[in-house]
Formats: structure tokens, sequence, C-alpha cells
């Protein structure tokens, strides 16, 4: 079971990777908060079929749940605004290394203080090299890009 959940899970950083890509080439051609209210709609909808259809009944509801539990929400909006706005600039694979980064670092945090409720699991030298790894795979492919781009803008010449 738990190799069938680590598949799941790749899988869905994988789908992540691809919509951010798809919403970035959408999000440079209607932009940014077109192409993220278009995300938001269509998720809003499925979101609600799926719950009538298959959520079973809940002891609490959105409005009696703590309020800081709400706030996952607005973390998913501002995730979609700034991928749609950053990957045309920078590129899918630099902008997905930085996405995360940002979680790797964030649940590590989470992870040594104990936030949010989470079981404390402290700091060590793998964690720490984990994120020296993740921080050196974003420079190189952020390098890369940079490098590639230049090559690529260079003098066009008609045959």
């Amino acid at each position: 079971m738990l190799l069938l959940m680590i598949f799941l899970v790749v899988l869905s950083g994988a789908t992540l990777c691809a919509q951010s890509a798809i919403n970035g080439r959408l999000g440079s051609h209607v932009g940014v908060l077109e192409s993220a209210w278009l995300t938001f709609t269509l998720g809003a909808m499925l979101s609600f079929l799926y719950a009538f259809l298959f959520e079973p009944h809940h002891a609490f509801t959105l409005f009696s749940v703590p309020r800081w539990q709400i706030t996952g929400a607005f973390f998913g909006v501002v995730y979609m605004l700034v991928i749609v706005f950053a990957i045309p600039r920078i590129g899918t694979a630099a902008a997905t290394v930085a996405v995360i980064s940002g979680q790797l670092l964030m649940s590590l945090l989470i992870d040594h203080f104990g936030w949010l409720g989470n079981t404390v699991i402290r700091l060590n030298g793998a964690r720490y090299a984990a994120m020296a790894l993740l921080a050196v795979a974003l420079v190189l492919i952020y390098r890369s890009n940079t490098r590639l781009r230049r090559e690529n803008a260079g003098p066009c010449v008609d045959m």
C-alpha cells in the first residue's frame, strides 16, 4: 500500500508540473488572472460534484473549523498566480524545482517545529543535505536555462 501511495504522489507531482506548464502557456496568451480563473472555476465545479456525489457526511463544516485551516485555500490562489506568471519567464523546470524547493523547506520546518499540529521530526544531516542538493539543482537548472536562452536569442541569418 505504501508503494502505491508513493507512486500516486509522484504521479500527482507530474500532473501538477504538466498543469503548471499548460497554465503558463495559457496565461501568456489570455492573461495570468484569466488562466487562474479558469483553473479555479473548473476545479470548484468538479470539487462540488465530487463532494455532492461521493463525500460522506462530516461532523464539522467549513463554518465550524478553526479559521486558520481555511487559509490553505488562499495559498492555492497565490501558487497558481505565481506559477502562471513565472513559467513563461523562467521555464517549467526552473519553476518546478523552485516550487519543490519551497515545499521541501517549508515541510522540513513544519516537521522540525511540529507546526500545524504535526509530529515533530527534527532536522538532521540527511535533511540538510537534501536542502543543499535541491538548491544546487535549482541553480544548475536556472543557469542552463539562461545560457540556452542567450544562445537561442542570437542573430537570425536568412539562408
